[in-house]
């Protein structure tokens, strides 16, 4: 499968001018021929809680339903779209969509972990389960941001069933990035999986985000590792390597559920 990330610098409250570079850049994606492409966190309008304006907002998904979903129709595309600010039951989440070839929406996902050090659980309402889904036949899950350095939230579902790529968009801040790499490196190595992480570039509030987007495969290589500013990053993943790890350290059988209480 190849992956194609969109590392976006977007402008806060800023929902038109946003989707309409999101849109640019997926076209100027498809030059690439990707099966997959991928967004970062709340591109609709960047990420700083407290200066969220309501008004520019989605709403229950309608509008990247709608423009992003048209555009994995139009060019048959995957496109795993980020998040975006969202309003539903007239209640503030961070929610992300995925959209197959067709246009049609195959997983939604609220982010469970708030950032509680930038106030985010302060505006936005937590996400209650984990969400797993398929693309092109190969089992996926998608996590937002800070739910990386929660590994319980990818275990349950790759404990249970065959996941092959895990997604991870993110708004992740420049002062950490050494912590986003050995996370997102950390979960390709013990879930046995792609790691997929399309971070945001620029700057929100007082805030400056770090890039760095990148693929990881199941034995830990960094496939493709972006810069600090705004690009697409590309990396074939040759899911052959996935059974020959699987079958060489078989984690998953050798876990022991039976004594880990948490």
């Amino acid at each position: 499968m190849k992956i194609t990330c969109i590392q976006m610098d977007m402008e806060l409250n800023a929902a038109d001018r946003n989707f309409a570079a999101a849109a640019r850049l997926i076209r100027e994606a498809m030059s690439g021929k990707p099966d997959t492409i991928v967004l970062p966190e709340t591109w609709n309008v960047g990420f700083s809680p407290k200066d969220i304006l309501p008004e520019q907002c989605d709403e229950s998904g309608r509008r990247v339903r709608q423009e992003i979903g048209s555009l994995a129709k139009q060019y048959g595309v995957n496109i795993v779209a980020g998040s975006v600010a969202n309003i539903k039951n007239g209640k503030l989440y961070n929610t992300a969509y995925v959209f197959d070839r067709a246009g049609e929406c195959v997983a939604e996902f609220d982010k469970c972990h708030l950032f509680s050090p930038m106030g985010e659980d302060n505006y936005f309402e937590k996400g209650q389960k984990p969400v797993s889904f398929t693309l092109d036949g190969h089992g996926c899950t998608l996590i937002i941001c800070y739910d990386v350095r929660f590994p319980e939230l990818v275990r349950s579902v790759t404990a249970h069933r065959k996941t092959d790529f895990l997604f991870m968009v993110s708004q992740w801040p420049s002062v950490r990035v050494p912590h986003l790499k050995a996370l997102v490196t950390a979960r390709a190595i013990e879930n046995q999986m792609f790691a997929v992480c399309c971070n945001s570039c620029g700057t929100a509030g007082e805030t400056k985000y770090g890039g760095n987007s990148m693929i990881v495969d199941p034995w830990g290589e960094t496939l493709a590792l972006a810069g600090q500013t705004e690009e697409l990053l590309s990396a074939d993943c040759n899911t052959d390597v996935l059974s020959e790890i699987r079958s060489s350290i078989n984690v998953f059988a050798d876990r022991r559920a039976e004594i880990y209480k948490l």
